[in-house]
């Protein structure tokens, strides 16, 4: 009865080891599948989904922030730091408001139908095919590519990068319905709100980038595993609405005071120089296709959640640079006509300038001639002076080895004479 008794906790013991070990491995095996069912092989939501999520998401993230840019704002006696000519010979315009602008062009924002822009894109087209011929030749784009993505910001678990698959697409972009219209960001100075144009950005083309690598594990060792991954994105479409203004120069004057003195010092004046801004509003569609290739033996493929990943990564990308409020800013060249950037025939008055500037340059080229002869002259005149004393000093040297010196005709002279 005794022994029974023993028997007994120790075959409950070994059953409750026996059905919490197959319990967890039960779990184990559970939490696995669902991870491969839900995050591998998952099914993506639809673009359409995507596309609206995104949006709503961006205008809840800048509702409440104004534009990082602005027109700067003048004072009503003219623009700060700018210093008007005290004589008359300068004569300045009256102040140009944006309804006077609009007026001056015809322009109504409230009537005037909207534009197609067919001759700006061809304008962007023939630009776009030119940078695709640059780009192809000398493979110039393969080696900033691979440049560009094995750089200082590539992560220390992957190896080199190498670029697999390049296509720069064949379509171009797409842009029509242009409509200006004053825009009050709450930065509108005298001048009135800015004028701003939108325009409709349609692309539908098939623009790839292709890269293989292999992640490394480098704990509890370096070199622990080696995983091969293969990467393919293509732009399937891109659609959304640019906003362009125009950004004027200005200058501006910052006042210091002395610690010592406590008199306001005026620092020099600081120029702005003249810009465009551009922006895609938030509102913008961007179709991808991502397509993936992980392992070595055993290959998964097209693998749902790596597409998100990238996708999600491409998109934050260009919120952080061109999607309102955030713009870029191209500083746009002086466009007062220079004759250095003058092209083309020559005219009358050129051409004599430019005959001028031939008799000039020919004048220039004659008087470094003449200058090179003179330095060569006097360079052979100093060689002959060289070798006629050499010479010289070899017939003396040969008649006092001959047995016989004969002095100078002057000193024999000087010693008749002394003589005498």
């Amino acid at each position: 009865m005794a022994a029974d008794a023993q028997s007994a906790p120790q075959q409950q013991s070994s059953l409750s080891f026996t059905e919490g070990f197959l319990l967890g491995q039960l779990s184990i095996v559970i939490l696995i599948g669902a991870f491969i069912k839900f995050f591998i092989f998952g099914d993506p939501p639809s673009p359409e989904h995507t596309a609206s999520a995104r949006a709503l998401a961006r205008q809840n993230h800048d509702h409440g922030h104004k534009r990082s840019f602005s027109v700067p704002s003048f004072p009503p006696g003219g623009r700060s730091g700018i210093r008007v000519s005290s004589s008359n010979v300068l004569r300045y315009p009256p102040r140009l408001t944006t309804p006077i602008i609009l007026a001056k062009t015809y322009y109504n924002v409230n009537s005037h139908q909207p534009e197609s822009l067919d001759w700006f894109n061809v304008l962007i087209a023939q630009t776009i095919a030119q940078f695709r011929t640059d780009a192809h030749q000398d493979e110039a784009i393969l080696t900033s590519l691979t440049d560009v993505l094995n750089g200082s910001q590539k992560p220390d678990f992957l190896s080199s990068i190498k670029v697999t698959e390049v296509s720069l697409g064949e379509d171009f972009p797409i842009l029509s319905n242009c409509r200006v219209h004053p825009v009050d960001d709450g930065s509108a100075g005298p001048d009135g709100a800015k004028l701003q144009a939108r325009m409709d950005v349609d692309l539908s083309d098939l623009i790839t980038l292709g890269v293989e690598t292999k992640i490394i594990l480098n704990w509890p060792k370096p070199l622990t595993a080696v995983l091969p991954v293969a990467l393919a994105v293509s732009i399937v479409r891109f659609s959304g609405t640019l906003s362009v203004s125009f950004l004027p120069s200005a200058s501006t004057s910052t006042a210091s005071s002395n610690a010592s003195a406590e008199v306001p010092l005026q620092q020099p004046l600081s120029t702005t120089p003249t810009s465009l801004a551009f922006s895609f509003l938030p509102d913008y569609r961007l179709d991808l296709s991502v397509r993936s290739l992980v392992g070595s033996r055993s290959r998964l493929q097209d693998i749902p959640k790596i597409a998100q990943m990238v996708e999600n990564r491409l998109h934050a990308w260009i919120d952080e640079r061109c999607v309102e409020p955030r713009v870029q800013q191209v500083v746009l060249p002086s466009l007062w006509p220079r004759k250095k950037n003058t092209r083309g025939p020559l005219g009358e008055e050129e051409d004599a300038l430019g005959l001028g500037a031939t008799e000039t340059a020919r004048d220039v080229r004659e008087e470094a001639r003449r200058e090179v002869e003179e330095e060569r002259r006097k360079d052979r005149e100093h060689r002959e002076r060289e070798a006629a004393g050499f010479a010289e000093g070899l017939r003396w040297r040969s008649k006092a080895e001959g047995g016989g010196y004969e002095m100078p005709s002057g000193a024999v002279r000087v010693h008749d004479s002394h003589n005498d």
